[in-house]
């Protein structure tokens, strides 16, 4: 069990160290880190390698912004394996629907306990 946890924080970490490289080195801003993430995520998963990355590193892989393009893909993949074309779309937003949902109620949630800036 403890090399599962050091795994995990090994693989999160590096995924973390390539954004802050994005950063620091090509100067991107953190829209362009974020999208590039997602990308990367949405190609690994694309060549069927993020899984597997996720059965080693478990939270090291799902946790950052890179899973968030594994779902899409996977979303996508998988219902256009039962509707076509229609279910790459649909698929995408149904995978993803429920932690862009959890995402607006918290934030609002936090909004109303905590005096938000600007």
């Amino acid at each position: 069990m403890l090399a599962m946890f050091f795994w995990a924080f090994v693989i999160g970490g590096v995924i973390c160290v390539i954004g802050q490289l994005m950063f620091d080195v090509f100067k991107l801003t953190p829209a362009h880190t974020l999208s590039t993430m997602v990308v990367a995520g949405a190609i690994l998963a694309g060549f069927g390698l993020y899984e597997p990355l996720i059965d080693f590193a478990g939270a090291g892989a799902t946790i950052p912004i890179t899973s968030f393009g594994n779902s899409l893909v996977d979303g996508a993949m998988r219902e256009a394996e039962k509707h076509g074309l229609i279910g790459v779309i649909t698929g995408m937003f149904e995978v993803t629907s429920s932690g862009i949902s959890a995402a607006i109620v918290f934030g609002f949630l936090g909004a109303l306990l905590f005096k938000p800036k600007g």
